[in-house]
């Protein structure tokens, strides 16, 4: 299959309502143009306004009757994410697919979120989590899908349980796995606990393999104030068709997991391309530091104790 044939097809979500973080740019911005086109309500959280009303406006332009609207939401700081979910829940409507996109990669130097948690493990994972949490009612309303976006990155690495926080030894990409390997634990344990307790939530996982995203590119607000010879070496490839896959394809395994009628709940999905860098999406053996369920409980105690967010069970 040439990488041009690459996609997949989305079923009628008119009636739908979806979330995607991290839609202003990049894939997150791919998907909420998706969903739209297939009938769903989108709401796209942002950070930055202005960068979310243009991220509305470059949809409109190809689809204008578009279903599309703004939140505020800062996934590093957990006063911003409770404001999301208290809008939301004094709105009142049924939330039907979430998609956990959103994530930043290896800032050089250690940085912290507004609630001093390393910025990696605070945004990637804990703020997720607490925007999981409090929209757990409208999740249970829509009997939603939850996507959660992880990495390659986890194939290997742990959870550094001594310094959950890399205080006293930062590593910019092993901080970066942890993050992605604790959102994966979260994002399974979602689902276990809601197949125990009947909360009619099922939860999977994706991954966008490699491509020329915005993650490793200059963000000054990571201190990385120039790209990275990892972003330059991947938009090559990708500029050539090999290995890697585009922004397009790579959006493709998280829109799989969220929307196809046949995908799994508890499962795994990825570009199925040699190495798993690019390609089809697909369903895929789970990455082994993932597979631990008593990791995946604590984990998500861990996480109810650092954003003082309890989730009851029924």
């Amino acid at each position: 299959m040439s990488r041009q044939a690459i996609d997949i097809t989305i079923p009628d979500l008119s009636g739908k309502r979806a979330l995607v973080t991290g839609a202003s740019d990049g894939m997150g911005l791919g998907m909420a143009a998706r969903l739209a086109a297939a009938g769903a309500e989108v709401v796209m959280p942002v950070r930055n306004p202005r960068k979310g009303e243009n991220a509305i406006a470059a949809i409109r332009r190809n689809l204008p009757n578009a279903k599309l609207s703004l939140r505020g939401l800062d996934l590093s700081s957990l006063t911003s994410v409770q404001a999301l979910g208290e809008t939301l829940r004094e709105e009142g409507r049924p939330i039907h697919i979430l998609i956990n996109n959103a994530g930043v990669m290896t800032p050089p130097s250690r940085q912290t979120t507004a609630d001093g948690f390393e910025l990696q493990f605070g945004t990637n994972h804990l703020g997720h989590f607490a925007l999981v949490a409090h929209l757990l009612p409208l999740l249970r309303a829509g009997r939603a899908r939850v996507t959660s976006q992880v990495s390659i990155a986890v194939r290997r690495g742990g959870i550094n349980w001594d310094d959950l926080n890399w205080e006293r030894d930062y590593d910019a990409m092993r901080a970066y796995r942890q993050s992605k390997i604790a959102f994966g634990l979260f994002g399974l344990e979602l689902d276990r606990r809601s197949r125990t307790h009947g909360w009619g939530i099922t939860s999977n996982l994706s991954h966008p393999g490699v491509a020329p995203t915005s993650l490793l590119a200059a963000r000054p607000e990571l201190n990385r104030d120039r790209d990275t010879g990892g972003v330059r070496l991947i938009r090559a490839l990708s500029a050539r068709g090999i290995l890697v896959g585009t922004v397009e394809t790579a959006m493709l395994p998280a829109l799989m997991a969220a929307t196809d009628p046949d995908a799994k709940p508890g499962v795994l999905y990825g570009p199925k391309g040699l190495g798993d860098l690019g390609g089809a999406p697909a369903e895929q053996r789970m990455y082994s530091p993932l597979r631990g369920t008593e990791d995946a409980e604590r984990v998500w105690r861990i996480s109810e104790q650092l954003t003082k967010t309890v989730v009851p069970a029924t």
